[in-house]
């Protein structure tokens, strides 16, 4: 095949040759002319046989790659090489020319470097160039690590040891596999959520015992340097990581990190834990390398015969890289069926903060894509990489990730992140906006960012394995990301994260997404935030600057997001959490199973035909004439507001229009705000489901809700949809139906001649950004009235007085009635979602 190419290329050439011969100007004039006929015919009979030549070569130029492979070989099928190094370079030859099929044979193929692919190497529509298993998915294996043979000896009790001859850094160890555990403490504990040592219970002291950085645990080590600190947020918001230098000379500990989320807070002090320590090498499944002796430490499984078990390290960060540019890109490059495993950890490069949200991110993967278009990663599988999967950074068009299962990863699954340079105006902190300063001009400043990019009929489970702040698919500064059929499950955080509006234009249809939010707080199974130009956290500031310009809120977004045709289950959450500024939604045609819909200070949402079981909407400090929508759907319970009467009136109307819906749990909660002019047309019966015992939602030709403008709409589209992922996939607990309404919460207390209540719901906690649901929440404060003389503000929550905690009302009136008269009270509020402190004479309340 290679020579028939060969000989077709040197026909062409000798063709050009011909055509180059010139006869001398001198000489016979007919001799002259005899020549020229006979080149033209000569010429004729060659491009004849260029044809035939380039007709019968294959239309598919084909590489095999075989583990026994050599790479001084052509690439046949009878003579294959050994590396997808040295098929790449192969791949160019023909790449853009002819289709090019890379087909590699079952075996695990350790990289010495990343894999990169340029330009170069790009296809076209016609003839992509495809990377593929000769056999089904699952038996090639992309590997960054490295094999070792080792001579394991006893060392003590359970553990083993062996001497490395190699120069190695270790950060992961995988046996038969599997990757283990540094040696940690605390120790994991089967079943536990957060770190795998603790549920979440959201109490803030340790458990005796449990506290991994005591001073009587930090002297029993040795030397702990290169050892781990892993800490969640005080809020839970995510999580922080530190690495220690050395034990200074006082017993504390010489640390540097903590940089890994983007609102830092102290270390929580119950949930966090240590590791890479040799003092804590103690539980099946530990391991530890002392790199100055060359010395791997570990502890095996119970039935584990180590001396013949399969050992790996993990050596490159990136396993695959295609890297172009906007002006040369990467075009119709293909990788179909592989395994990817072995990637680095990179919870201590997790650094770089994106605008205004919570999170920072490390712009790397297993698989980095920037600068590529029209490229396509199908059935592949990501085992247990160390940080994102899969990483599509900046400029990028067109990029299809399909029918992959990626789980145990230890950041995101898939990350789409743009370049913050194409942002007018970016801020990277939560925190208030200089509207006099900020770029109008509505849109990106340029195109450096991920558009129209499809994640499609994935499994995506267990990310987060390291990193807290994470999601399956995590999206910030891009567009027109679509994620269509996937099933996403038991995950830290966030099944889908929108970190901004900044560009809009996503599709989230056909999802299962459950099982989220289980080791952090104050988020949902899709959680989003719109801390865009418009947006700061006064939101009477807001309220202001848009009445100025109805449209600023929309400036950041090329097109609206939508969610539908979904399932959505948080039990830790809210099901669908549309947060700080979270503008232009339109969400239809989901069921939402236990969590609710959330949805505070943003613009133009609409959600209608929606089913939210034993639940309903959740509206959090909405602004006036928000333009908000929510009609035509099935709730079970009354609206669930928090602060929305920081910037409306008691009477005020909310959003544009709440109305149409079919509430299941009875008139009172129908009734519950209708003097916020809701739900005048609503109705209060049951929905007359077809099986809500099996999670079929469909209602019957009877039900009242058809009668309010509820359609229905597919109940088995939910999740992936290939027959071998399904295979795979989970689905998530159907809850039973719950009617009767429980008793509420929510006393209302006179103080001061103003109203307070106590935070006892999740959605004040959040609405307030507090760590705890603790507090006490100032309602109103009416003017010339002694809680007003107290400088304290509608949507102010009093934590403390005088450092004395401040839990719920009565212990705040305690606080005040044992107080000397002629003192000054220093009280801690958390406003505009930060502590602050106001002192307060008693004897002239108005004093500051």
């Amino acid at each position: 095949m290679k020579r028939a190419y060969k000989s077709f290329t040197s026909e062409r050439m000798i063709v050009r040759q011909l055509m180059d011969v010139r006869v001398p100007s001198v000489g016979c004039e007919s001799l002259k002319n005899n020549f020229n006929r006979m080149r033209k015919v000569a010429v004729l009979l060659l491009n004849v046989l260029v044809f035939l030549l380039a007709a019968c070569q294959p239309s598919i130029f084909e590489i095999y790659v075989s583990p026994g492979g050599d790479d001084s070989a052509n690439g046949s099928k009878t003579t294959p090489v050994a590396t997808l190094g040295q098929a790449v370079e192969l791949a160019r030859a023909a790449a853009g020319q002819r289709t090019v099929h890379v087909l590699v044979e079952d075996g695990t193929y350790y990289l010495p470097q990343t894999l990169k692919l340029d330009a170069g190497i790009s296809g076209t529509a016609e003839k992509p160039v495809v990377f593929r298993t000769l056999n089904p998915p699952g038996e090639v294996v992309i590997s960054g690590g490295q094999k070792l043979e080792l001579d394991w000896k006893p060392y003590r009790e359970s553990i083993f040891c062996a001497r490395i001859s190699e120069d190695v850094d270790i950060d992961q160890l995988y046996i038969n596999g599997q990757r283990q555990r540094m040696a940690r403490f605390p120790n994991a504990v089967p079943g536990k959520n957060v770190f795998d040592a603790w549920d979440l219970e959201h109490t803030r002291e340790p458990e005796p015992g449990t506290d991994p950085l005591t001073p009587e645990r930090i002297a029993s080590w040795e030397n702990p340097a290169g050892a781990f600190i892993h800490a969640m947020h005080m809020a839970l918001w995510g999580d922080m990581h530190w690495v220690v230098k050395a034990k200074n000379a006082d017993g504390t500990l010489d640390m540097e990190g903590g940089w890994q989320n983007n609102r830092p807070s102290q270390m929580h002090p119950r949930y966090r834990m240590v590791e890479n320590v040799f003092e804590e090498l103690d539980a099946p499944g530990e391991w530890y390398y002392n790199e100055t002796e060359s010395m791997l430490y570990y502890f095996p499984l119970n039935d584990e015969d180590i001396s013949k078990a399969l050992v790996e390290i993990v050596r490159l960060k990136h396993l695959l890289e295609l890297n172009g540019t906007k002006e040369e890109p990467v075009k119709h490059v293909q990788f179909d069926g592989f395994v990817f495993r072995h990637a680095a950890r990179s919870f201590m490069e997790n650094r770089e903060p994106l605008l205004r949200s919570d999170w920072t991110t490390y712009r790397g993967g297993a698989v980095f894509i920037n600068g590529a278009e029209d490229c396509l990663l199908q059935n592949c599988e990501f085992d247990q990489v160390g940080g994102n999967s899969i990483f599509v950074s900046n400029y990028n068009r067109r990029i299809t990730i399909k029918s992959c299962y990626l789980h145990h990863s230890g950041a995101n699954g898939v990350a789409f992140v743009g370049d913050p340079g194409a942002v007018r105006s970016p801020l990277f902190r939560y925190g208030k906006q200089d509207f006099e300063a900020i770029d109008r001009t509505p849109g990106p400043k340029s195109d450096n960012y991920p558009s129209e990019c499809l994640v499609e009929d994935c499994l995506i489970t267990m990310t987060g394995r390291d990193e807290k702040q994470t999601a399956p698919v995590q999206i910030s500064m891009s567009h027109k990301i679509r994620v269509n059929h996937c099933s996403i499950y038991d995950v830290p955080r966030a099944g889908i994260n929108i970190s901004e509006g900044t560009f809009g234009g996503h599709i989230i249809e056909n999802c299962d997404v459950f099982n989220t939010v289980l080791e952090t707080s104050d988020h949902g199974s899709f959680n989003s935030w719109g801390r865009d130009r418009f947006w700061t956290p006064d939101t009477r500031q807001t309220d202001v600057e848009v009445k100025k310009d109805r449209n600023l809120p929309k400036i950041d977004m090329l097109d609206k997001n939508i969610i539908r045709n979904s399932r959505w289950r948080c039990d830790h959450g809210w099901d669908i959490d549309l947060d700080d500024g979270s503008t232009w939604y339109e969400i239809h045609n989901n069921v939402l199973l236990s969590g609710g819909l959330k949805m505070r200070e943003g613009y133009y949402r609409t959600a209608t035909n929606n089913i939210i079981i034993n639940n309903s909407l959740h509206p959090h400090v909405w602004y006036p004439e928000s333009g908000d929508v929510f009609k035509h759907n099935i709730v079970f319970g009354a609206y669930r507001p928090a602060v929305m009467n920081y910037t409306l009136g008691p009477d005020d109307k909310w959003g544009q229009e709440l109305d149409s819906n079919l509430f299941a749990t009875g008139e009172a909660d129908r009734l519950k705000f209708a003097q916020n002019d809701c739900d005048a047309h609503s109705v209060s019966e049951a929905p007359l489901f077809a099986d809500a015992a099996h999670g079929d939602y469909t209602v019957s030709e009877q039900s009242p809700a058809l009668k309010i403008g509820f359609r229905n709409f597919p109940m088995d589209q939910f999740g992936v949809k290939s027959e071998r992922l399904k295979k795979l996939a989970k689905t998530p607990d159907i809850p039973q139906l719950i009617t009767e309404r429980s008793n509420e919460s929510g006393k209302v207390f006179s103080w001061k001649e103003g109203k307070v209540k106590n935070i006892e719901t999740m959605g004040e906690q959040s609405a307030a950004g507090l760590p705890a649901m603790a507090g006490v929440a100032v309602l109103e404060v009416p003017e010339n009235t002694g809680i007003h003389s107290m400088n304290l503000r509608t949507g102010d929550v009093i934590l403390k007085c005088n450092g004395q905690d401040v839990a719920n009302f009565d212990q705040l009136v305690k606080i005040f009635e044992k107080a000397n008269q002629e003192e000054e009270l220093v009280i801690t509020i958390f406003r505009n979602q930060k502590a602050e402190e106001i002192r307060v004479s008693l004897a002239n309340p108005s004093k500051k």
